[in-house]
């Protein structure tokens, strides 16, 4: 599939960058995207856009930015429920997008799943469901961006 060098898209999603590997959270309002987000930064994690990302194609692959038509008051900023918005360590560049997270309750977590890809711009990157307020979130997630840098969640 040939892929358009100038396509874009804005999702609605916080961007982290963990150890340099970009990760979008979704979910509906209120399932916890700046809350994990936020505490992937505290443990390292550097903010690329909180609430609405924007995701491109070039010719090192999908990235994940701060969209360009964004406030720049906010670029470097993030709600932080309780508490407004929040300056955080912000990304400096775009990142290779790794790894998608889906933000689930508990139910909807299967024990053993099957390696699962979404599609963006023609574009495949690693699908996981994440239940954000267990206290191992963090550490799964780190796990998995780890898993899909290294292309070990592929199938077999």
């Amino acid at each position: 599939m040939s892929r358009d060098p100038v396509w874009h898209q804005l999702v609605s999603g916080t961007a982290v960058a963990v150890d340099g590997h970009g990760v979008l959270l979704t979910g509906p309002s209120g399932s916890g995207k700046s809350d994990l987000a936020l505490r992937l930064i505290d443990q390292g994690a550097i903010l690329i856009a909180d609430d609405v990302s924007e995701l491109y194609a070039s010719a090192a692959g999908l990235l994940v930015r701060y969209p360009l038509a964004g406030p720049a008051e906010l670029r470097g900023r993030m709600e932080v429920r309780g508490l407004g918005i929040m300056p955080v360590r912000v990304a400096g560049a775009p990142a290779p997008l790794r790894l998608v997270a889906e933000l689930v309750p508990p139910a909807a977590i299967e024990r053993m799943p099957e390696p699962v890809m979404a599609n963006y711009g023609g574009f495949s990157v690693a699908l996981t469901k994440i239940t954000p307020f267990e206290a191992s979130a963090v550490a799964k997630l780190r796990l998995a961006v780890a898993a899909a840098a290294s292309h070990i969640m592929a199938p077999l």
